[in-house]
């Protein structure tokens, strides 16, 4: 059968399908969530699994499609998942943080259920709570475009997942202890890819294996908890085609510079002599470079990859210049954010600028790392559901930060760190790093128009300098040291979001905040109620619930 009449035949079956359950297609995944030993880094020590894997399974997926992850807890500590990059539509219950949920208990199990709302692109899941990313416990989850709406560029012939980390040998619990007591984590002790470092003496097994001639699609995602690393494949230059969920200009790149928390989707053709090659991915902007490798095999390839290593480039100003490079697909069909109905995200009004200057306190030889002055201390009752039972003046107190400090501040309170935006304003964010390292900030249940990154401090002038015409749309953006950038977007989804530095350490410590947007209404229109079966603890176990939304 023809592939057109193939795709409309399963197009049409689809349609049959949702037309009779009413919604999008619905798929379910049962998660068990155990310790187990492993030694990515050639040392025995305790991971988290995912029914006994490490990473965790993929989680394949469509625009639309319903996902619903029970996971049962089986660990010796409280866990929660979150899922970067997904938008979580009206449903900041599903987000699976500290400020949205309450943790999953031990011996006990958690259903989420969101939906892949007018998404598409590469991100990943992991466990959320203190450190316990650094034990693994992330896998990928990747949102396909539908059948209907073409790509731009041609089906490849395999997608494969690529997930890149710094790593610890230390357990993350002991990695808590020293981040408890004051001090820093230190360096970490090595690269993976998947999960893994190939050791280069021909008994690696290969990651991928590509057919002579053609292309496959690789989604690579830095997962770890520390280090900007650069990724490149061995001879194989790499085209650019998406990254965080929107579709790029497609421009060739030898090697990517990849932050923690961001993921790129690039083509790769197996059009070099058939042996294996090494994926490489190593550390940048560090005094000692780690490096992890994994091995590519052309099914018909004979020989060993080469141990020369394809070098990674020096400096964060090539950095920053293969940022500016990035551009949005404005002609690409797919599910593209419309604030306050126009696609020219360049000419809407902005109605509140708000900087954050991230800072470091070592004061009585304690380690906190803040925004704004604060240093945000998550609380036993969440953010959100303080907040829908009406009981935020017990557990917060909102906009305790400034919204343009005029310097860095030297001191640092401990305390819940909560803005207040209003629903439907266009809002620009300036982060501003005047330390000596990178920093890398997420957005979640955003996605952001990343329109510029300088070095410098921050002043109106330098929106001269703003990409008000293409910048790509995407949920992390790197800060170089004495530097700054800027994001613009539309405050249109409702509910309490983490905005974080990426650094486990600097989140741990301190270094994140959440947004809360709300509307008076209390409407179905903007917002879900909260599921049936919610976790409750804190203040808010035992009171009555509140009245359930209506649509307006």
């Amino acid at each position: 059968m023809e592939r057109a009449t193939f795709l409309l035949l399963l197009c049409f079956l689809v349609g049959l399908t949702s037309m009779v359950n009413g919604e999008d297609p619905y798929f379910y995944f049962t998660w068990n969530i155990t310790y187990g030993t492993i030694s990515p880094a050639g040392v025995p020590q305790q991971a988290i699994l995912i029914n006994n894997e490490f990473p965790g399974p993929n989680i394949n997926s469509t625009s639309n499609n319903n996902i619903v992850v029970n996971v049962f807890n089986n660990l010796d500590e409280p866990l929660l998942f979150t899922w970067a990059g997904i938008q979580q539509r009206k449903n900041s219950w599903q987000d699976g943080v500290a400020g949205t949920n309450c943790p999953i208990a031990v011996g006990t199990n958690y259903t989420y259920k969101f939906q892949v709302k007018d998404q598409i692109g590469s991100y990943f899941y992991y466990p959320s709570l203190g450190m316990q990313r650094a034990a693994g416990g992330f896998g990928g989850l990747r949102i396909n475009s539908r059948l209907l709406i073409p790509v731009p560029y041609a089906d490849p012939e395999d997608d494969y997942t690529v997930l890149i980390g710094d790593w610890y040998t230390k357990s993350h619990s002991s990695l808590s202890k020293l981040l408890d007591a004051g001090r820093s984590t230190g360096r970490p002790q090595a690269v993976l890819v998947n999960g893994q470092n190939a050791k280069g003496d021909g008994s690696d097994k290969p990651l991928f294996t590509m057919k002579p001639g053609k292309t496959y699609k690789y989604r690579i995602c830095n997962v770890g908890i520390k280090n900007s690393l650069n990724f490149r494949i061995q001879g194989h230059p790499m085209l650019l085609v998406e990254m965080e969920g929107s579709h790029t200009v497609q421009n060739s790149y030898d090697s990517l510079d990849v932050h923690v928390g961001q993921c790129f989707g690039v083509l790769v053709t197996a059009d070099k002599t058939p042996k294996d090659y090494y994926m490489v991915a190593s550390t940048r902007f560090t005094k000692s470079i780690l490096t992890g490798k994994g091995i590519i095999r052309y099914t018909n390839g004979k020989g060993p990859a080469s141990p020369e290593l394809p070098p990674a480039p020096e400096g964060w100003a090539w950095s920053l210049n293969q940022f500016r490079s990035f551009r949005w697909n404005l002609t690409a069909s797919a599910a593209r954010p419309n604030p306050q109905g126009s696609y020219h995200y360049g000419q809407i009004n902005i109605t509140r600028t708000v900087k954050l200057i991230n800072s470091v306190s070592r004061d009585n030889g304690k380690l906190r790392y803040a925004i704004n002055g604060v240093s945000h201390v998550d609380t036993e009752t969440p953010l959100k559901l303080a907040e829908y039972f009406g009981i935020a003046d017990k557990v917060f107190k909102y906009d305790t930060i400034p919204d343009m400090p005029t310097s860095v501040p030297t001191s640092v309170k401990m305390q819940p760190n909560v803005l207040n935006f209003k629903h439907r304003t266009f809002i620009e964010i300036i982060f501003e790093n005047p330390e000596k390292s990178v920093q890398s900030y997420n957005f979640g249940g955003y996605a952001f128009f990343a329109v510029a990154i300088e070095p410098g401090t921050w002043t109106p002038e330098k929106r001269k300098t703003y990409n008000l015409l293409d910048a790509v749309n995407r949920h992390t953006i790197q800060v170089y040291p004495k530097s700054w950038a800027a994001i613009m977007l539309s405050f249109d989804n409702v509910g309490v979001w983490n905005l974080r530095s990426e650094l486990a350490e600097n989140r741990y410590l301190g270094q994140q905040m959440y947004i809360s947007v709300i509307t008076p209404e209390r409407s179905l229109r903007d917002e879900y109620n909260m599921p049936e079966g919610f976790l409750l603890c804190g203040l808010v176990k035992g009171l009555p619930k509140p009245a359930s939304y209506i649509n307006n």
